[in-house]
């Protein structure tokens, strides 16, 4: 598969039901929390989607947890296009977002560390993000035994 045929471009409401189901796929594995139809339609303007021939075949959404943080969200591809570059086209796209902000930091909770790494993001502890740990961490389900890793990268 040639990765330049994937469009990476703003999501738009009717993409909320493959956002929907490629989030649930993760969903129901754990590794990343759901999204109703409703939420996903409320913040479409966050995400992103890289798109092949019509089909999402994956997605990534920036939320601003402070003046000078954001964190990349629902970050997912489709089991048959990982390994293809598609995640780090999104990546990209969202970093360009974030600097457009003019926002100094980004990061993620995340299982797939190696990924993020090889994005230029490096490992840091939970703690130093209170936007996010007294926002969406306090209503998680995994709040008292989160097994995430943040990463962060400095974008100037």
């Amino acid at each position: 598969m040639q990765t330049t045929a994937v469009i990476c471009r703003q999501a738009v409401v009717e993409d909320v039901e493959q956002l929907y189901e490629l989030i649930h796929s993760y969903a129901v594995q754990g590794i990343m929390l759901p999204r109703t139809r409703e939420a996903l339609a409320a913040s479409i303007d966050s995400f992103v989607v890289a798109e092949l021939e019509n089909k999402i075949v994956g997605c990534g959404s920036l939320t601003i947890l402070g003046a000078d943080l954001v964190e990349i969200r629902s970050l997912g591809m489709s089991e048959q296009y990982k390994g293809y570059g598609i995640g780090s086209k999104l990546v990209e796209q969202l970093i360009e977002q974030a600097k457009e902000l003019k926002i100094s930091k980004i990061m993620a909770l995340t299982y797939a560390v190696p990924f993020f790494e090889r994005n230029g993001f490096h490992i840091v502890e939970k703690e130093i993000f209170p936007e996010k740990v007294w926002t969406d961490c306090a209503i998680c389900p995994k709040r008292f035994a989160c097994d995430e890793i943040a990463v962060m990268k400095k974008l100037f």
